[in-house]
């Protein structure tokens, strides 16, 4: 893929060529939104498979409308650009696209309405985001997760991304994986950029959504599987010192997948091992996405046809 292809309103073009001003507004006031999704590589059945590509789309327009981007994509166009720009670059490895939608018009006026917006993809490989071949350790950030009311959490605005960015560096200058995140009034909201799942007594626990959460694609499909497998989910408010007597921890995003969580704070979880449920679901996961268990919900897009 040294010779990619990007797409940038209306066109697929050499990936070096797809720039924009430093003028332009996002680049000064962070004003777009994004998705990440990963594309999977079957080497058995020679087919690349998007992961959960509608519902990816389907939240890109959605933190489009909340940000007031207007004359962005329809979910069709979408899909289409993705697939298009994937077959056109023809990668054979695990994948990673990124649809962007921002406002590229040159101007210092702090506003969103009025003002040119754009929209772009480009892919590139991607492995593993995080070591999860063995638990990960989280602390607790100094930072605060951003409140829907001051940038909206269930949007993935590409200037919020800051507040991730100053979590997770936190976090590993300290030793650590990852940051977790409290809301404002001290409740568990999110990992710098994943969603949290705790099981306490057979049960999955996961903050809910009001609690300034970004309401994650894989997060809906842990949710998914794990009804078809019998468990028990409770969306609800969960307290700091809760995470500490937890069964099993994991995170789940596009980019860390499903990986277990071995410590919090120092404080062993559990065995300090992947635990059954964990280990079911990741499994359960992979196996979908890379298209070696059945799909009977539609999560997998073939690329090639």
């Amino acid at each position: 893929m040294s010779d990619r292809i990007s797409y940038l309103d209306g066109e697929y073009l050499p990936h070096g060529s797809a720039r924009i001003s430093v003028a332009s507004h996002v680049v000064n006031y962070g004003t777009g939104c994004f998705e990440g999704i990963r594309a999977y590589w079957n080497r058995r059945q020679q087919q690349l498979y998007v992961t959960l590509l509608p519902e990816h789309a389907r939240r890109l327009v959605s933190s489009c409308r909340i940000l007031s981007l207007d004359s962005g994509p329809e979910e069709h166009q979408v899909i289409d650009v993705v697939v298009g720009l994937l077959r056109r670059n023809g990668p054979r490895e695990d994948t990673y696209v990124r649809p962007l939608v921002f406002k590229s018009e040159e101007s210092i006026a702090v506003k969103l309405s009025g003002l040119r917006t754009s929209f772009a993809v480009y892919c590139q490989p991607m492995g593993e985001y995080l070591d999860t071949t063995r638990g990960l350790s989280l602390t607790y950030s100094a930072w605060r997760r951003i409140d829907d009311n001051a940038i909206p959490a269930r949007a993935k605005v590409i200037g919020a991304y800051v507040n991730a960015a100053l979590a997770s560096d936190e976090a590993r200058q300290n030793g650590f994986d990852e940051a977790l995140m409290l809301t404002n009034d001290g409740h568990v909201a999110e990992a710098s950029s994943a969603n949290i799942f705790f099981v306490f007594d057979g049960e999955l626990h996961t903050p809910v959504a009001t609690d300034d959460i970004l309401v994650g694609i894989t997060r809906g499909a842990v949710i998914a599987l794990a009804g078809e497998l019998g468990l028990k989910v409770v969306e609800r408010r969960i307290d700091r010192s809760e995470s500490f007597a937890a069964d099993e921890v994991f995170l789940c995003g596009t980019g860390v997948q499903i990986a277990a969580v071995s410590e919090i704070d120092r404080r062993r979880v559990g065995c300090g091992a992947t635990g059954p449920i964990t280990s079911k679901l990741r499994d359960a996961y992979l196996g979908v996405v890379r298209g070696d268990l059945p799909d009977p919900a539609g999560w997998r897009t073939p690329v090639y046809e």
